[in-house]
């Protein structure tokens, strides 16, 4: 039988200056643990700490920019651009640009604070990992 989602749940969301993460599907919202999917809006100049977490990850950016830091360098993902990321990749999430960034992320199996793995120091937006 169909489940139908009327409304997100609003989850506190890592980062400065703070974004909304709005779940429809997920740990929180419906109780699924295979699958996350969450809509978010980033304000301009947020950055997240960096995480290597132990789910996939699937971002479609729907406004603005968001730029991915990862071990090698860095990619910037544009409004009808979709990125993958791996479980074990280390990355780092950022809106940089003056409109910040709309996107819809799907995680599997779903997001977890304590599959995240995010790192205990901000990262240095000029310092790549190697």
């Amino acid at each position: 039988m169909p489940v139908s989602i009327t409304s997100p749940t609003i989850i506190p969301a890592a980062g400065n200056p703070p974004k909304i993460i709005r779940e429809y599907v997920g740990r929180v919202n419906s109780g699924d643990t295979s699958i996350s999917l969450a809509h978010m809006t980033s304000p301009a100049g947020w950055t997240e700490p960096g995480q290597r977490p132990e789910f996939d990850e699937y971002t479609l950016v729907l406004r603005g920019m968001l730029r991915l830091t990862f071990e090698n360098g860095s990619l910037d993902v544009r409004a009808g651009q979709a990125v993958i990321t791996r479980k074990g990749e280390w990355i780092q999430y950022s809106t940089p640009e003056p409109e910040g960034a709309e996107y819809i992320a799907v995680c599997i199996p779903s997001f977890s604070p304590s599959t995240v793995h995010r790192d205990l120091s901000p990262p240095d937006p000029d310092f790549p990992r190697t």
